[in-house]
């Protein structure tokens, strides 16, 4: 066992604060992980807080992790010690059933195990990112290129998967207009990767100050959705909507912004249920669809993409002392466009 420093969250009102545990020695099949940075996610805020229910106490969250290879199993092939590797959202599934067997961990029928705030196969809670070191087997863990910045990285194993899955999924590209409905964490990811597949994008916003950085992510036009005329002009006309907002809004207004055939895929989590129209559907025989993050297979298939085109999340790197202020600043959207911790301020 090796003493591990974090931080974590007591119970779901107390702050974030330094607590140490311990992690297992790399079994056989294990690839034991020094991290460097971890990003930081809206659903860290939702566990901690529970306000998704379920939540286990203590909490080390974390599911956006880079950092360099330690030591390995002796039956570990694909990784050495030296090498950098991620850890995405998850560490676990049944690895028997239809989705795990079609390389969709993320949709395991016995449910996958999560990256923290979960329960192993042997009744363990896991314990995330914000911490110094973690132990993962080889086969939920991923290669990171040393061509890109590994800060950058780190937000790639939620944010980015969470928004390329979708785009790949629903085989977006040239001659596709897409929307992206958001710019925040996520939706800055599926600006770039829109436009790295060729399609036509738009960010949707109720903030004109998001423009010039929308554009200068790589969308092609932009538009205030809390203008009426605007909204109006956007009637039937995207091919398909990512939909990363995670605040209460009515989904109706954006599914009137698909065309025929068109598909608005929901990524983001708003806190309480929307009621959608059936006309907004059948009228056009339009689709309201969601997705999950991706599989390990699909998740590393991102990062080599991301590494062949040197796509990275924008980040601004914080040490962990800072993790609460990160939150409050979260909620008010005061980041650009990602919080990633450097656990060196751990140690």
């Amino acid at each position: 066992m090796t003493t591990v420093n974090s931080y974590a969250a007591q119970s779901a009102t107390t702050p974030l604060a330094p607590f140490n545990f311990e992690r297992r020695d790399p079994g056989p099949h294990d690839v034991q992980i020094e991290i460097l940075y971890c990003g930081v996610c809206h659903s860290d805020i939702h566990q901690v807080r529970d306000e998704w229910g379920g939540s286990i106490y203590p909490m080390v969250p974390g599911h956006e992790i880079v950092g360099r290879v330690t030591a390995v199993g002796s039956h570990v092939k694909d990784f050495k010690v030296g090498e950098l590797a991620g850890v995405g959202c998850l560490v676990d599934s049944c690895r028997v059933c239809p989705g795990c067997l079609a390389g969709e961990e993320q949709f395991c029928d016995n449910g996958m195990v999560g990256t923290y705030n979960a329960r192993d196969k042997e009744g363990n809670v896991t314990y995330g990112g914000y911490s110094t070191q973690i132990v993962v087997d080889e086969k939920y863990t991923l290669h990171v290129s040393e061509k890109l910045s590994i800060e950058g990285v780190a937000p790639l194993l939620c944010a980015g998967i969470t928004t390329y899955s979708p785009l790949r999924h629903w085989k977006i590209g040239k001659g596709h207009k897409v929307a992206i409905l958001g710019l925040g964490g996520l939706g800055h990811m599926g600006v770039k990767f829109a436009a790295s597949f060729g399609a036509d994008v738009t960010v949707l916003s109720t903030s004109k100050s998001k423009e010039q950085d929308a554009l200068r992510l790589g969308a092609h036009h932009f538009a205030v959705t809390s203008d009426p005329e605007t909204k109006k002009s956007l009637q039937g006309k995207f091919d398909f909507i990512l939909n990363t907002v995670s605040a209460q809004h009515d989904y109706n207004d954006y599914l009137s912004m698909l065309n025929t055939n068109g598909t608005m895929v929901v990524v983001g989590v708003p806190p309480q249920p929307s009621v959608v129209a059936a006309f907004n559907l059948i009228g056009r025989r339009r689709s309201l669809a969601g997705s999950l993050i991706g599989g390990i297979k699909e998740t590393q298939e991102m990062l080599d993409y991301c590494a062949e085109h040197n796509i990275v999340s924008d980040v601004e790197v914080i040490p962990a002392s800072e993790i609460n202020n990160a939150y409050e600043r979260m909620l008010k959207s005061d980041v650009k466009y990602r919080f990633v911790i450097d656990i060196e301020s751990l140690k």
